[in-house]
């Protein structure tokens, strides 16, 4: 293969057969007998890398999601499926790719991005920085509380007709936190049977109070019920105490035939509160990344904490998305923020992309970030001005993509 810089565009229907077969040799997928739809996905924009022969070498994919942010709806350039051919590797393809990538998102309205890597050190360079984990855990179901049923609240089985209800009460619950994806929209609603329930969930527990939904589980019952048996629970979430003690109780009645339950916990929940999450054994974890891709849209768009008011200015150095270098003032006031340009020359502490991730995911403050050398402050300046920037709680996310 010719060194050259690689031709970079959307792909196409034409293009979806060799992006399948190059996302399965990256991947390791089973190759597949059925051809792929050519039929455009709502809310997923592919990005390809092509060789002078017009071969493609390398593809990302941008989806078009929305994260929760303090009450507000945040449009993501979420990063999934970079793949590159083995000989195009070492190459400055990804780059360009994701280059492309953020320039397209930029375009299209997007304010922050997120990805799941399967290596660190490219996605770094390109401004991506580890800003959490998605974690599944193992617990022994005998080791689960019961407890008697709470007055007031109903539990039943449910179906495809309690979707709507469950999606309502994860909004309700998504909605006040930071980083949590709003499930709706693009992907969301591609091609959902209203008569079934999602791939891989098996049944829905249900707690009701007065016919209203506080509480549910969405599980796969898995094979066997011997030692190996494991029920995986794939949401599991209260708004309450009472509906979270009866969930938490309804999976432990499955402790005869899974002797294991394996769940994604979501932080300080509910739920969370109710599991004995020190005989918890780490299943599997994926670390998240994440990046601006237009940082006056990240400011603005995202909430706030209503306490907190102030300002701060840096500047701030992007490589691959030029837009967001410059020197800047950060003025937050009663839930909102808003980022303002100043003078290049203007005296303020150097801030790198990877640095503003971490502060505004929450992930650590001006003095950690500054330790990391992602913050540089002039002499007799204090990395505490920037936690402004990292104001409220952390971010989670509890959807792998």
């Amino acid at each position: 293969m010719r060194p050259t810089v690689p031709l970079i565009r959307r792909l196409d229907a034409d293009d979806l057969a060799e992006a399948y077969e190059l996302s399965r040799l990256a991947f390791g997928s089973a190759p597949s007998t059925a051809p792929p739809s050519r039929d455009p996905r709502p809310g997923v924009t592919g990005y390809g890398a092509f060789d002078p022969d017009g071969r493609l070498v390398g593809k990302a994919i941008d989806l078009h999601h929305e994260q929760w942010w303090t009450g507000r709806r945040v449009a993501a350039a979420d990063v999934a499926g970079v793949a590159v051919l083995p000989e195009a590797r070492g190459r400055g393809v990804a780059l360009a790719l994701l280059r492309e990538l953020l320039a397209g998102a930029r375009e299209r309205g997007a304010a922050i991005s997120a990805l799941y890597p399967t290596v660190t050190g490219p996605y770094r360079r390109a401004g991506w920085e580890v800003a959490g984990a998605l974690r599944a855990v193992d617990l022994p179901t005998v080791s689960l509380p019961r407890h008697r049923p709470a007055p007031g609240l109903t539990v039943r089985p449910g179906g495809p007709a309690d979707l709507d209800a469950t999606a309502d009460l994860y909004q309700r619950l998504a909605r006040h936190r930071r980083g949590l994806l709003t499930r709706r929209g693009g992907v969301f609603d591609w091609h959902r049977p209203p008569t079934a329930l999602p791939d891989g969930v098996d049944g829905l527990s249900l707690v009701e109070r007065d016919g209203r939904l506080v509480g549910y589980a969405s599980w796969q019952r898995g094979r066997g019920y011997d030692q190996h048996a494991v029920l995986t629970v794939r949401d599991v979430l209260a708004e309450t105490a009472e509906a979270a003690r009866e969930l938490v109780g309804v999976l432990a009645s499955w402790q005869s035939v899974t002797p294991t339950i394996r769940l994604w916990p979501l932080a300080h929940d509910a739920v969370a509160a109710q599991l004995p999450l020190e005989q918890a054994r780490q299943h599997e974890e994926r670390l998240w990344m994440h990046r601006p891709v237009d940082v006056v849209r990240a400011i603005s768009d995202r909430g706030w904490p209503g306490y907190v008011r102030g300002r701060v200015d840096f500047a701030l150095a992007d490589e691959l998305a030029p837009w967001n270098s410059g020197t800047w003032r950060l003025e937050v006031d009663g839930g909102a923020a808003e980022l303002h340009r100043l003078p290049d020359d203007a005296p303020a502490p150097k801030l790198s992309v990877r640095g503003f991730a971490l502060l505004y995911s929450g992930a650590a403050d001006g003095a950690a970030v500054a330790e990391a050398g992602l913050l540089h402050c002039p002499a007799g300046t204090d990395p505490i001005g920037l936690d402004l920037l990292a104001a409220g709680p952390r971010a989670d996310l509890l959807d792998y993509f």
